[in-house]
């Protein structure tokens, strides 16, 4: 019988609530799982790191991105599973790995699913599952509150995303895998470690969490009918064609701003900085997924699925 945790955001809801979780696992055979409640994500890694050091080795993660991305940032390098129960907005990392908004069949995919091992990437120290950024997307995170996000959910984005294209351009210089990549004014750059943000648009085509890579891209628009050109290319799946983006994969990457911008990671801001330093790192985390599906909804191959015997991410 494996050790069951369980790390839960009290505030984020899914199905009907955190009773109906301790309900699905006892009639799973999971009478007593370690149990951790807390009020804002960042507490969660502490919890994290107390389940590992008395024996759990999986953890059911209740909340959305950002507290998955603090519990995967806690969990990176230790053989513990995380499965994840998407409580949250936009829960995209659930959603590129097929993991539905359902309790009772997120629950069944995390104690009968596969086990896939993930790369994370690490943005000046802290690690994300799906992506990381400064500039535009920084500001449309940092403008919108947990209060916002509860009323009105992936709405409460709009507004703040009109404010952030008007934003204005920064000049950057920016090396991938120790080589000049972008010199010039862009309006934001974002790192990828998987490919689809909310509402299904996929912004990063070839982008796989599994692929020992990060994809990057810059964009250089600048007034609002630029976005909305860039928009419609997303919406196509043809951004990299457009000449107000950039795009391109590596596993390390320095960013000079000539400014100071806030940066965010899965969704959460973070302070202004003058400097990123990025780098991936390969299968760093076990993740539970359906038995049929890799991130892209496609069906698993012997490539998309790599799992260590001994129990742990490979190094």
């Amino acid at each position: 019988m494996r050790s069951v945790a369980v790390v839960a955001h009290r505030d984020k809801v899914l199905g009907g609530g955190l009773p109906e979780l301790r309900e699905t696992l006892l009639a799973n055979g999971i009478s007593d799982p370690q149990w951790f409640e807390v009020s804002k994500s960042a507490k969660a890694p502490k919890c994290v790191r107390q389940a590992v050091e008395l024996g759990a080795d999986l953890v059911f993660v209740w909340g959305g991105d950002g507290m998955v991305q603090h519990c995967i940032d806690a969990a990176a390098g230790s053989s513990v599973t995380i499965a994840i129960l998407p409580a949250g907005t936009a829960n995209l990392l659930a959603t590129n790995l097929d993991i539905p908004k359902d309790l009772a069949r997120a629950v069944s995919i995390g104690l009968n699913g596969k086990r896939r091992s993930l790369d994370v990437g690490k943005i000046n120290g802290e690690r994300f599952a799906v992506m990381a950024g400064a500039g535009v997307d920084a500001r449309i995170m940092g403008a919108v509150d947990s209060t916002a996000k509860r009323r009105f959910g992936r709405f409460a984005y709009l507004g703040s995303s009109a404010r952030a294209m008007k934003s204005g351009r920064r000049h950057m210089k920016i090396k991938v895998d120790g080589r000049p990549w972008f010199d010039g004014t862009a309006s934001c750059v974002l790192f990828g470690n998987v490919g689809t943000i909310t509402g299904g648009l996929r912004i990063f085509p070839d982008a796989q969490p599994d692929d020992g890579v990060l994809e990057i891209g810059v964009v250089t628009a600048h007034r609002l009918r630029d976005w909305l050109r860039v928009l419609t290319r997303v919406v196509s799946s043809t951004a990299a064609k457009s000449p107000m983006v950039d795009m391109t994969q590596g596993r390390k990457f320095s960013v000079r701003l000539d400014r100071a911008l806030p940066y965010e990671l899965d969704g959460g801001a973070r302070p202004k900085t003058r400097k990123l330093v990025v780098r991936v790192q390969p299968h760093a985390v076990f993740v539970c997924v359906p038995h049929d599906t890799t991130d892209d909804g496609s069906p698993l191959d012997a490539q998309s699925m790599r799992t260590d015997d001994a129990g742990g991410p490979r190094s």
